[in-house]
């Protein structure tokens, strides 16, 4: 009589241990990468009140059955549904992200390394990217100075420190000139001096770079019919023209030839800077035709004194164009008797397609032409400076007018330089990789979320705040993490809410209702019947 109590007792704390789960699941409805729990029952021991016995021949008797009595049921097992992942709800942030498949995010929580499914992120003012529903800093891994991430112990992931909040200035390394050269435009007439010279005209053609700091300038070059053949009738397979720089303005639109000094009575007295460039002919370098000096007209080593206006020593290069497609040949190369095309550059990357620029330091020690802000070329190497790229022009009529335009970098983009610029955003991508974006366009890798696995999920300790520990049941995490491209995907701008089910759960909540209930009888009945044996003595 007294094992059916004690069996409705332990009945009654089961089903009250599953009511607490089937309550933790529901109250946890909304949370946040919230895994829902279950529990198994199972039998308790059993007392014995004779073992089972088998046949016996000689008595001519069948075996018997053991008679056992159950003391009982047990909870088994509360097992975290941690597999099945939640729905997703759009929250259009830039920093939440859900994680599809099996793997968690990892966080540093008070130096231990723990594992959550809440993806709800921010970053704190010591620009560190944390979990907003535990406060732990997601690991992963930095990225370099190149963008490259460094896959290597999992570490707090930093992505707003005072050298990542700013993007420094690089220095243009190449430009792509892009247009027509329309052969009847009367503009691609020169203007020659005595000696053959080109002194004017010409199709003006600029195109712009930074410097090291930032600074924008501005080359005009000016493109001519060859003089020697100033029709452009060449008997070959290609059409002569020639290239040359006119001027380099500062961003200010003065150029850097020329200097200005204030006169005590307030006027304006223009100099040579001394500043040189070269274009093209194996790095040679040119600048002001100081040569000149008229006192009457007021030119002082090549510069009008009053009005800044100079005259650049000649320093062209030939621009080559097939006579019958009107396609780009070349440029800096030079033309055979047998009509060959041969380059003047020795760097093969660029022949023939490339004109390298840069400007030198001039004898003002202020001057904007100081070498230390500019990529220099290398004469040796036949690289560096500034590669303007010919090769995407053409030479078609169009109505006698040439258009031609330009762009920073080579015709992949690339190399186009950047001003100095500030953070203005960070973004996730699905692979996990957090790009910072700055006011100048730039876009930069600052680190990449690393997530782990288990071989056994279900096997981590719930810690509360949607953390979980891993055991020895679980498998450890090794310290390093993997990409969820390995086990998954990251949506962007959504969280994972919880995967508890409120139908099953409201279905589970009825059978635990009626179970305890029918437990609670047991011990009713059992006291009754105990009533009914007391007052046999009556």
């Amino acid at each position: 009589m007294m094992r059916s109590l004690y069996s409705g007792v332990a009945g009654l704390k089961i089903h009250q241990t599953k009511m607490d789960v089937i309550g933790n699941n529901i109250a946890n409805v909304n949370t946040v990468g919230f895994k829902s729990s279950s529990v198994n029952f199972s039998d308790t021991f059993y007392q014995t009140i004779s073992p089972a016995t088998g046949p016996n021949s000689t008595t001519n008797t069948a075996g018997t059955n053991a008679k056992q009595i159950g003391l009982g049921g047990l909870v088994a097992s509360i097992t975290t549904n941690i597999t099945e992942n939640g729905g997703t709800t759009t929250t259009n942030r830039a920093l939440d992200v859900a994680i599809n498949g099996e793997s968690f995010l990892v966080v540093n929580v008070n130096g231990e390394q723990l594992f959550t499914k809440s993806g709800a992120l921010n970053v704190d003012p010591s620009g560190n990217l944390y979990c907003t529903t535990n406060n732990g800093i997601v690991q992963g891994w930095m990225a370099d100075d190149d963008g490259n991430i460094v896959k290597d112990i999992a570490t707090d992931l930093k992505i707003m420190t005072a050298k990542q909040t700013s993007a420094a200035p690089t220095a243009t390394t190449a430009a792509t000139l892009l247009g027509n050269i329309d052969p009847n435009d009367k503009q691609l007439t020169p203007t020659l001096d005595a000696n053959g010279n080109i002194t004017g005209g010409g199709v003006p053609v600029t195109f712009s770079f930074y410097d090291k700091l930032g600074e924008l300038y501005t080359v005009k070059l000016m493109i001519t019919k060859n003089p020697s053949d100033p029709n452009a009738t060449t008997t070959s397979s290609v059409v002569p023209y020639t290239a040359r720089v006119a001027d380099v303005y500062n961003s200010e639109g003065e150029s850097i030839f020329v200097k200005k000094t204030e006169q005590a009575d307030g006027s304006v007295k223009y100099s040579s800077s001394g500043a040189q460039i070269s274009f093209g002919n194996k790095g040679a370098k040119f600048g002001i035709d100081t040569s000149l000096n008229d006192a009457d007209s007021g030119i002082v080593n090549g510069v009008n004194e009053n009005t800044g206006e100079f005259t650049m020593k000649s320093s062209t290069i030939p621009l080559l164009f097939n006579s019958q497609s009107g396609n780009f040949s070349a440029v800096d190369a030079t033309v055979g008797a047998d009509g060959s095309i041969t380059a003047n550059r020795s760097n093969q990357q660029y022949a023939g397609n490339c004109v390298n620029f840069a400007i030198y330091q001039g004898e003002d020690a202020e001057h904007v032409g100081n070498d230390s802000t500019f990529p220099q070329y290398d004469a040796t190497n036949d690289n560096g400076g500034i590669e303007v790229d010919f090769s995407s022009l053409t030479q078609f009529s169009k109505g006698g007018t040439s258009e031609v335009t330009y762009k920073r970098g080579d015709k992949d983009g690339k190399n186009a330089g950047n001003y100095a610029g500030t953070m203005t955003g960070i973004s996730v991508d699905e692979e996990g990789k957090i790009y910072g974006k700055y006011s100048n366009g730039e876009t930069r890798c600052l680190a990449q979320i690393c997530v782990a696995t288990f071989s056994n999920p279900s096997g981590l300790e719930a810690e509360g705040e949607s953390l979980f520990r891993a055991s020895l049941n679980s498998g450890l995490f090794d310290g390093i993490g993997e990409e969820v491209s390995k086990s998954g995907s990251i949506t962007v701008g959504a969280l994972e809410m919880s995967n508890v089910d409120l139908a099953s759960e409201f279905t589970n909540m009825i059978t635990t209702q009626r179970g305890f209930q029918a437990n609670s009888r047991i011990i009713t009945t059992s006291d009754t019947m105990l009533e009914e044996l007391v007052n046999l003595k009556r």
